[in-house]
């Protein structure tokens, strides 16, 4: 069965939505809610990796959160982050000083962009193949468990291989849009067609990583309705979700709301 990596950033933009720019007479580290605290909850549901995307411009997970999160994370820590000489020295100072505890164990790196809500594309490691290759390397001398997250494209596959990355995480978005767009009939209706070769797609990449012997991760814009043809795909060892989930939190809180998508990724097997 995957395992299931919860994003907790949504977490913080709801914060960022009141405190982004301060607010008068609160005291730093109680702004509400705290992604930390969503943390622990994710945990306690069920989840086996919490991800937290640390942004250049910090626009929701910002230092505290991630130096927390390293403090008292109780599974596998995955940092999103861009391949600057900035994120690069944070990841790699988070992992000097905390060896005893491991965090975090696992590096994605992304692409970024400053008017982007989410990350929109998968990284273009075919395009700065030298630069994504000295990165990982540094990440990877440190221990780290390097992943990039890519478009379902196999030149990027071995792009990603040659660059020395462990694991690739291929962007479901598309297929999530083709999903909604055909209300995921694969079987009839005029978006029929282009669900099954957007699935096709994750699938045909998915079996070139492993013909690379890397890892097969996959995530973006996965939900409770389109989850379960991703999981069944043979293989896939790790799934990364996190607006689905923090939107179903508001209604039912972190916990349910992780152990009900561990419910369906379990029933996909």
């Amino acid at each position: 069965m995957p395992s299931l990596g919860v994003n907790i950033d949504h977490v913080a933009t709801i914060r960022q939505a009141r405190y982004r720019h301060g607010a008068v007479g609160v005291v730093e580290g109680t702004e509400e809610p705290d992604p930390v605290l969503a943390a622990h909850e994710a945990t306690l549901g069920g989840a086996d990796c919490l991800t937290i995307h640390l942004r250049e411009d910090r626009r929701h997970v910002n230092d505290r959160d991630l130096e927390l999160l390293c403090r008292t994370a109780r599974v596998k820590v995955n940092l999103e982050m861009a391949a600057t000489d900035e994120m690069v020295a944070i990841a790699l100072s988070h992992r000097r000083e905390r060896v005893h505890a491991g965090r975090p164990q696992m590096v994605t790196l992304v692409p970024e962009g400053r008017q982007e809500v989410t990350t929109e594309g998968g990284l273009d490691v075919a395009g700065q193949a030298a630069r994504m290759k000295a990165v990982v390397a540094k990440l990877k001398d440190a221990g780290i468990v390097v992943s990039a997250f890519i478009d379902a494209d196999l030149a990027q596959v071995d792009a990603s291989a040659d660059a020395g990355f462990d694991c690739c995480e291929l962007h479901t978005g598309p297929y999530a849009t083709a999903f909604a767009a055909s209300g995921g009939d694969f079987r009839a209706g005029a978006g029929a067609a282009a669900l099954a070769a957007s699935l096709e797609r994750v699938h045909d990449a998915g079996e070139h990583i492993m013909s690379r012997a890397i890892r097969f991760n996959a995530g973006h814009a996965l939900n409770y309705a389109n989850v379960r043809p991703i999981a069944e795909l043979v293989g896939i060892e790790e799934l990364h979700i996190g607006h689905a989930i923090v939107s179903r939190a508001v209604f039912c809180g972190m916990r349910q709301a992780v152990a009900e998508m561990k419910r369906l990724i379990s029933a996909s097997v």
